[in-house]
């Protein structure tokens, strides 16, 4: 099972790309040093052939995510987050993409 992931911002950085077994956990970890005070951020997961689709939005507090299940956790000074999934199969099997943000 492969994950592609992304950064949207340049000051974002990512794994750009993680493969894991079918069934296990993945951390998919982002780092942000230079996020701003009124910035959240935004974690989106693009399945082939469709459009993105936002998973989870935060400032700092952890989010729980459904589908695919998961969670959105930030570090305490924000300049890092993870998004960990339970159990990716292949049909969770995407492009994951972080964004940090200002809120619209």
């Amino acid at each position: 099972l492969s994950l592609a992931v992304a950064a949207v911002r340049a000051q974002i950085q990512q794994e750009p790309f993680l493969e894991i077994v079918e069934g296990s956990s993945i951390t998919i970890k982002c780092s942000h040093p230079n996020i701003r005070t009124g910035d959240f951020i935004h974690f989106y997961r693009q399945l082939p052939g469709q459009r993105p689709e936002l998973l989870a939005v935060t400032a700092k507090a952890p989010k729980e995510v459904r589908a695919p299940e998961g969670r959105l956790s930030v570090s305490a000074d924000r300049r890092s987050s993870a998004l960990w999934l339970g159990r990716p199969r292949r049909g969770t099997a995407a492009l994951y993409t972080a964004l940090c943000a200002a809120a619209a």
